[in-house]
């Protein structure tokens, strides 16, 4: 009997962990943080999108809207999205409004296609600076992209894109023009909910001193 009684009581208690495991692992979401064009823009783009699903049957870049990633996704508690959050409005708030020009469409062979973002020194500063303050303070890094050069684009198709479809589909963007220039005045925080991504919040840029 005794030994009957032991043997529940560890299975009960593996159960228990078990469970808090699961909770915790609920808990935690999947989050990326980005520059999203103004509304009109993202219509057009995600119009582009939408021909890519329904001529090359590559649908996966419409889970998320028409976006610049800045921070690459990342887990992060549920529970802990206020310290996330308030993290993120400090650092908007000492920021500028950005500058930003997409122009022409460029690819990742083989399987990415995406509307190409000018490099400029204001773009590359606010990435480089984000990603340091997030690792530096939040402990979020994204080893991956830490090998990587910021190549910032705004994706219309990949993943399910297939080789055959990516080189038809090559074939007739590579030369098709395509140009904005826009001002973001926002970071934006993406969240999974497990089959698309949506806006979670927004973090004005409120720093209007273009010294800094």
């Amino acid at each position: 009997m005794g030994i009957i009684i032991i043997i529940v009581v560890l299975v009960r208690a593996r159960c228990l962990r078990t469970l808090r495991v699961f909770d915790m692992k609920t808990s935690e979401r999947l989050f990326f943080i980005a520059l999203l064009p103004p509304k009109l823009i993202q219509n057009q783009i995600t119009e582009i999108k939408q021909y890519f699903a329904q001529t090359y049957n590559s649908c996966h870049a419409l889970k998320s809207p028409p976006h610049i990633t800045l921070q690459p996704p990342f887990q992060w508690l549920t529970e802990d999205l206020p310290t996330l959050e308030q993290h993120l409005t400090t650092f908007a708030i000492n920021h500028t409004p950005i500058p930003i020009t997409l122009s022409g469409f460029n690819a990742f062979p083989p399987r990415v296609i995406f509307v190409d973002v000018i490099k400029t020194p204001e773009l590359i500063n606010l990435q480089q600076q984000l990603i340091n303050n997030l690792a530096q303070q939040l402990n979020i890094v994204h080893e991956v992209s830490k090998k990587r050069p910021f190549s910032p684009h705004v994706t219309v198709a990949f993943k399910d894109l297939s080789r055959i479809a990516f080189k038809a589909a090559w074939l007739e963007f590579a030369q098709r023009p395509i140009y904005f220039e826009f001002t973001v005045s926002q970071l934006t925080l993406l969240i999974h909910n497990g089959q698309t991504w949506n806006i979670k919040t927004q973090f004005p840029f409120l720093n209007l001193d273009s010294r800094l």
